[in-house]
């Protein structure tokens, strides 16, 4: 196979919003230029919350200003509301990703709105967009497999904001598995009803491992023909906001899976297992990811003669 798939690498934002350890500036940047060295071309590096609610992401102007645009980099920065929006347009990112909650449970208590008023906000922000310019724009759908507050989360729910996304034009749509709960077979059924009510839309997935279902996941987006997937390394992530919520699946051993079967990924996996033992080693834990633990594929080895 040389079907090429793209990985967004989210380590600097959702890998380290989670962690009680704190990281300086310098150190975010570290991590995020051994990213770059090790393939990483797209990457979700900076989050415009309140600093206050989020202390892991301080610092994201003081990130961005030291990421100067760079040809065939994109630098995301994420984005919840107008106030958000203003700060990614005025860091430069090369990117915005804006997150609507599939439930007013999650919404509420993870940005203060319900899904009503993300929406709103989300329309205004792409309104802005195409009038007054700025960089390109993905709607990021959490919860959009289930909720921890509300449960359940319904196919109508998430197309409903698909549709709005849609006819507001934006560039890219993304559905996040936030807390880990989704199966193969109920991600294959979001993909296509997604796909047939926003058929233009470019489509991502984000996957949490908690249930030790994240490669799986990722696997059915493929078969259904997804071909950007959000991963980080490490396995570094979790939501401060969602009860017991692990971290995404990690992309050394989303690199792995894909190269072992001939797919494309533009990782070096050496370079992710290094960057991954490094970034732990800061954070006070062993990588959770599989790859960083057990290492890449056993090389031959000769025989030692007696």
């Amino acid at each position: 196979m040389s079907r090429r798939i793209e990985i967004v690498e989210v380590g600097p934002r959702d890998g380290l919003q989670n962690e009680k350890a704190l990281l300086e500036v310098d150190q975010k940047l570290e991590f995020i230029h051994r990213l770059e060295a090790a393939g990483a071309r797209r990457m979700e590096t900076v989050s415009f919350v309140n600093p206050k609610r989020v202390p892991q992401m301080a610092g994201a102007e003081q990130i961005s200003e030291a990421l100067p645009h760079e040809a065939g980099r994109s630098r995301i920065g994420l984005v919840l509301n107008e106030r958000g929006w203003d700060r990614c347009l005025a860091a430069r990112c090369d990117e915005a990703n804006i997150v609507v909650c599939a439930t007013d449970g999650f919404g509420i208590r993870n940005q203060g709105a319900s899904v009503d008023e993300q929406i709103v906000a989300m329309q205004a922000i792409a309104a802005r967009q195409q009038a007054e310019g700025g960089p390109p724009i993905t709607v990021t759908i959490s919860v959009a497999f289930g909720c921890p507050f509300d449960g359940e989360v319904s196919e109508e729910q998430v197309l409903r904001i698909v549709r709005a996304a849609a006819e507001a034009r934006v560039d890219e749509l993304a559905l996040a598995d936030t807390i880990g709960v989704a199966d193969p077979w109920l991600v294959r059924k979001r993909v296509e009803a997604t796909r047939k009510a926003a058929p233009s839309l470019p489509l991502r997935m984000h996957f949490h491992d908690t249930r030790n279902t994240g490669l799986a996941n990722a696997f059915a987006s493929l078969e259904a023909g997804v071909e950007v997937l959000d991963a980080s390394c490490g396995g570094l992530g979790g939501c401060p906001f969602a009860p017991d919520a692990t971290g995404n699946i990690g992309t050394e051993d989303l690199v792995y899976m894909l190269e072992r079967a001939g797919f494309d990924t533009g990782y070096d996996l050496d370079g992710l297992i290094a960057t991954a033992r490094w970034v732990s080693a800061l954070l006070g834990k062993p990588p959770t990811a599989a790859v960083s633990r057990a290492g890449g594929f056993p090389k031959p080895q000769a025989l030692t003669a007696t």
